[in-house]
């Protein structure tokens, strides 16, 4: 079975990120640097379910604002001066790639969705 670009693109982001996580300063590492892994591992573990799932529009929202955290996240640690700016940027092209994939998987859900309240028939 052929993977889903954003699973992909989320399973490639854990395993470039998570190595740059491990090596903050003990300081760090275990409260910002060990959520962040958390993180992580919930929206990978989520798109995974949201896959098999009959109802995933909650899911998928659920996932946006689990990224949106991982975003601010991500910011704090550009903040601390605990990751390079480079570093910032490309981690924010990738979590703005996995958002755009979400974002077009949630429009592509609310269309699904049943309008049953907007039927001439209720």
């Amino acid at each position: 079975m052929k993977e889903l670009p954003i699973i992909q693109k989320t399973y490639d982001l854990i395993q470039w990120y998570v190595p740059i996580l491990n090596r903050l300063p003990k300081t760090h590492k275990f409260t910002l640097g060990d959520r962040v892994i958390s993180n992580l591992y919930d929206i990978l573990e989520m798109l995974i379910r949201a896959r098999y799932a009959h109802e995933k529009l909650n899911i998928l929202e659920e996932i946006n604002t689990q990224l949106d955290i991982l975003r601010y996240q991500t910011r704090l640690l550009l903040d601390f001066q605990l990751i390079s700016v480079d570093r910032y940027q490309y981690i924010s092209q990738l979590l703005q790639d996995i958002g755009n994939n979400l974002g077009g998987w949630i429009k592509q859900q609310k269309n699904e969705t049943p309008r049953a309240s907007l039927s001439p028939n209720h």
